[in-house]
């Protein structure tokens, strides 16, 4: 007989000893008379199963009813059942020094899944944790272990369905401390989505069982059992308002707080330190989260929970790890930050407790905010940069106090103080402070804290104009005064924004190391600042290099889309938001210039690839946090920052970054703009420099003016008026042309133009004829449709109409055939002499008269049908004539499947 290794891996010669040696193995337990050989026995299985993966697959192909049933009937003996229970686990297990092929079976997960299919399997399991015995107590609870980790959805249904399954694993945690750690371990795999499940251990009171063992084992300094108590805590808050709830009204929010303080050396961050903090920062984002985003009770629940964390001081421990600890790991600085970013946002009372906290000791003591600006504009890591730069964006966010709070403090310093040392930042004000970083950059040839300040600047500025207007007033010192005087602080942005497009590319070639970031965070504070606010338009406007720098930025191919896009956002809120109506300055001239040097249908093409690109795709999907668990503990916790590596496996072009600074609310603002910048422009195209056409001063004569002069001047006023109409009529056309060649091909090339003004009105002209032209043809079509549906309807009707007929014809032949019968009785019965003396002829000729009646009437209803539908049918012939149909074709064989059966019927 052919071995069950044999059959799996086709090579029955080598496996085959293995497979019948497991087969009499199991044949001496089940069968064996002896107590002791059948103990012997299962150690040889065991032993054999844990090192050999031929052994493993024919365990697991007709092992595992041998060892059920002596865990199901031999419980007295210990010594079997802990030799059966070791066996079992040994096959669920991978043998690790087992080198097999890539595309080898997985014998684990294939004895995993027998095992839960066996009958009965599970609860049997969860039967023996009720047993005394310390090691089979052990040995069962890895067996589940075991089995969820390969089989977790059937496993779940198991215990649920298995009466007190739950409770048993719940009694397991008040056992020893090995058994709670096994049991432990195996609740954080069974609540993973597993809501009945999550619910049952809730209402047996799991919180206080939690946070007893986390208190035991020394809070954040304890094992990796503290990691995995706050993976179950997070397990049955995540996205459930109903047991933050229980949780916050019963056990409070004093011991999750406790886990966050630094208790012995502070300076000493080892791997597991770090990992129970990333854990119990993990627990505070869900809290803040407040549940699940349909839950109607979300929002309450997530403001609650931040008023109490923030009343129970968890700002102190927050801002301790987050800022003040820059010996911390990266990764938990990071968390620490955003979680203070969560704790402000939307929640007023919480902002202002941030804007009231100092950090420090006498007499170096500063506010928290200034503490968060300085971690910005030093810090290395690009994803600490983000983290304090959200909670910039939290603070600001529907807050027009705070955001004039801190625009105030914006006070231009002498060039010289602005480049202080950094040891001496500590009494600086935010805004010196953040004025100095967007300075600061200048001589060093670095922009990278400048885009930093930048970004926070545009959290300053947002939906604020009071704030837009105080920052438009700040006139910073030139580097070298004698030379140049004092500039506005937006020309020296736009300066930078020109620095970083020269400084991003050497010998034609992207620098790996450049500012592929600066330019997009520059060009997002332009685009928050210019946003309804006409006077940092106009500022923008006063240097004519600035308008001429951004036709170039649309148009320059090296530059990314994200960048051409948002430079094509910034002109068009140069347009939209242009109050002006200086020459040169105006809404019209600076659609005029976009007409010239980039061209409409590539301008509005800007718009569409932007959109496309990954940056803005990204964004507007709100990626969730991944969950912290065993397996990827370890790596979340080693996190650095960006990988800059990753950027030449990705297909985006541009920096990770950028996709990090730009959320989904920046994205739905860039695309309401986008709307408003089309329709102002084609609005423009369409009714330029209307004030232009009343000049009532050069209609009126002046004094010592003389006739013929009045005149002249009069006409060429009007031949003026002439071309500016002409060309507006040019532009009009172009427009237009442009619009056809954009919705046609969806080409950003602008093919051949048709010259000349005149040309393009009588093309534009033609162009409209042809449209109405094609709407007359389109409308006839539907009028055809219409007729031939009609006659369709009408030689179906025709059609039931002779088949009615036909069955009139029928019934007075089926008549006619009755009436011949009856005389054929009158005749017998007259012939056999027992008849009545009846009138015979009489009522003959009595039926058929009636029976002619009722056919002529039945004839003649039948005849004003046709007649009405032969009228109706003559008038459709009628009307396809006129559309030029062959009515002959159409009614060719109407009627004629009748004919042969009419003329049986003559017959």
């Amino acid at each position: 007989m052919q071995g069950v290794v044999g059959r799996v891996f086709g090579n029955e010669n080598s496996d085959s000893n293995e497979d019948s040696y497991v087969e009499r193995l199991l044949d001496r337990i089940s069968n064996g008379v002896l107590a002791e050989d059948r103990r012997i026995a299962i150690v040889e299985l065991q032993s054999v199963v844990t090192e050999s993966r031929a052994a493993q697959l024919a365990f697991g192909a007709m092992g595992f009813p041998v060892l059920l049933s002596i865990l199901k009937e031999e419980r007295d003996d210990v010594e079997m059942v802990r030799g059966a229970l070791e066996t079992l686990l040994s096959a669920l297990n991978p043998i690790e020094h087992a080198k097999g092929r890539k595309n080898e079976i997985q014998l684990a997960l294939l004895n995993s899944d027998l095992l839960s299919r066996e009958v009965g399997s599970i609860s049997l399991l969860l039967s023996l944790l009720s047993e005394e015995d310390f090691y089979v107590r052990y040995y069962t609870l890895q067996l589940l272990t075991a089995l969820l980790t390969n089989s977790l959805n059937r496993l779940q249904e198991a215990i649920l369905t298995t009466p007190r399954g739950i409770t048993r694993l719940m009694d397991m945690l008040m056992d020893r401390e090995v058994i709670r750690n096994e049991a432990l371990l195996l609740l954080t795999y069974l609540t993973r989505d597993a809501e009945e499940i999550q619910k049952i251990l809730v209402f047996e009171g799991v919180f206080e069982k939690i946070f007893s063992i986390i208190k035991e084992e020394g809070g954040s300094e304890g094992g990796v059992v503290v990691q995995d108590c706050l993976e179950l805590l997070n397990n049955l808050i995540r996205n459930n308002a109903s047991h933050q709830v229980l949780l916050r009204e019963t056990m409070g929010f004093d011991p999750l707080i406790s886990i966050l303080k630094l208790k012995g050396s502070t300076y000493k961050f080892t791997q597991q330190k770090t990992i129970n903090l990333l854990s119990v920062l993990e627990t505070i984002n869900l809290l803040l989260n407040g549940g699940q985003e349909a839950d109607p009770g979300k929002d309450s629940n997530s403001l609650t929970n931040k008023t109490v964390l923030v009343q129970k001081k968890i700002l102190d421990h927050l801002l301790l790890l987050g800022v003040e600890s820059q010996w911390a790991p990266v990764a938990v600085r990071c968390v620490s930050l955003r979680c203070i970013g969560d704790l402000v946002v939307s929640h007023p009372n919480n902002r202002d407790a941030l804007a009231s906290k100092v950090l420090g000791e006498d007499p170096q003591v500063e506010p928290a905010l200034n503490s968060v600006l300085r971690v910005i504009l030093r810090t290395a890591s690009m994803q600490e940069f983000v983290a304090a730069d959200y909670i910039f964006k939290s603070f600001c966010e529907k807050n027009p106090d705070g955001q004039t709070m801190l625009a105030s403090t914006l006070i231009p310093q002498p060039h010289s103080i602005n480049h202080t040392p950094h040891d001496e930042e500590t009494n600086m004000s935010f805004g010196s402070m953040l004025l100095q970083g967007l300075t600061w950059s200048e001589s060093e040839g670095d922009l990278e804290t400048c885009c930093r300040a930048a970004s926070v600047l545009s959290h300053l500025l947002k939906d604020n104009i009071q704030c837009k207007e105080r920052v438009l007033q700040l006139n910073l010192e030139a580097p070298m005064p004698p030379l140049r005087g004092p500039e506005p602080l937006m020309h020296r942005v736009v300066k930078y924004l020109a620095l970083a497009s020269s400084m991003k590319s050497k010998d034609g070639k992207t620098s790996s190391s450049g500012y592929q970031h600066a330019q997009p965070i520059i060009l997002k504070l332009l685009v928050i600042w210019l946003a309804d606010c006409p006077s940092a338009v106009q500022c923008f406007l006063e240097s004519h290099p600035h308008l001429t720098y951004l036709l170039e930025l649309v148009s320059n191919p090296t530059a990314t889309a994200c960048i051409r896009g948002l430079a094509a956002v910034l002109l068009g809120e140069s347009v939209i938001y242009n109050k002006t109506s200086d020459s040169g300055k105006d809404p019209f001239s600076i659609v005029d210039a976009i007409g010239q040097k980039v061209g409409l249908t590539s301008y509005f093409l800007k718009f569409d690839e932007m959109q496309k690109s990954s940056v803005f795709n990204t964004a507007k999907l709100a990626m969730p946090r991944k969950s912290l668990t065993r397996s990827n503990a370890a790596s979340m916790a080693e996190i650095e920052d960006v990988d800059e590596k990753e950027t030449t496996n990705q297909k985006s072009e541009d920096h990770p970054l950028i996709e990090l600074m730009f959320d989904s609310q920046f994205v739905s603002f860039v695309k309401g703009l986008e709307v408003n910048i089309r329709e102002q422009i084609v609005e423009i195209y369409s009714h330029p420099k209307s004030q232009v056409a009343v000049v009532p001063a050069e209609l009126e004569q002046t004094s010592g003016e003389s006739d013929g002069e009045y005149m002249k001047r009069l006409k060429m006023f009007v031949e003026k008026q002439c071309r500016e109409i002409q060309d507006l009529l040019s532009r009009n056309a172009s427009l237009a042309e442009d619009l056809v060649k954009t919705g046609g091909s969806g080409s950003s090339q602008i093919e051949n133009r048709v010259s000349g003004g005149s040309e393009r009105v009588q093309l534009e002209s033609l162009r409209r004829e042809l449209q109405e032209a094609s709407q007359r043809v389109e409308i006839l079509k539907v009028e055809k449709a219409k007729i031939e549906s009609e006659a369709s309807n009408y030689r179906n009707l025709a059609v039931k109409t002779e088949s009615d007929l036909k069955s009139l014809s029928d019934a007075y032949n089926s008549l006619e055939q009755v009436n011949f019968q009856l005389e054929r009785e009158v005749k017998s019965l007259k012939s056999g002499g027992a008849t009545p003396d009846l009138d015979i002829e009489a009522i003959k000729a009595e039926a058929r008269e009636e029976a002619q009646k009722e056919s002529e009437v039945e004839l003649n209803d039948l005849l004003v049908c046709l007649g009405q539908e032969q009228s109706k049918v003559e008038k459709l012939s009628t009307r396809l004539m006129e559309l030029g149909e062959d009515v002959d074709r159409l009614l060719e064989g109407i009627g004629d499947e009748t004919l042969p059966e009419d003329d049986e019927e003559e017959d």
